[in-house]
């Protein structure tokens, strides 16, 4: 079992930053590969980023690439998403997901444990 708790959403206004923190705990954080998704009302779940458990590879969805950064702190086994330059359409609840089958995703069935989630809005 891995138990994973999002922190750090919020309000703010467009053009603001906000980060992002996944802690895990339960089984070994380091042997796996993380991901950031995130789910606005009346949408489905969609990618934001990826990170391998190594932190060699890393992958964003097309819309979030050069304002948003994920990283992980294997040592203190939590995975942060940076977001910058935010945006009214990047509202929405952003939740952290590990997958134990799989090497690195962008695919929602790939990810096994799941986080509850935190509420972000930026307005205009």
């Amino acid at each position: 079992q891995v138990q994973l708790v999002e922190s750090g959403g919020g309000l703010v206004q467009a053009g603001g930053s906000l980060r992002l923190s996944c802690a895990a705990s339960g089984r070994t954080f380091r042997n796996y590969d993380m991901g950031w998704f995130r789910q606005a009302p009346g949408k489905e779940r969609e990618f934001v980023a990826a990170k391998s458990s190594s932190g060699s590879n890393t992958y964003y969805a097309a819309s979030v690439k050069g304002r948003f950064t994920i990283s992980r702190d294997n040592a203190k086994n939590t995975v942060y998403l940076q977001m910058n330059s935010l945006k009214p359409e990047d509202t929405a609840v952003y939740c952290c997901a590990v997958t134990t089958t799989t090497s690195i995703s962008t695919r929602v069935f790939d990810y096994d444990y799941w986080g509850q989630g935190t509420q972000v809005t930026v307005s205009s």
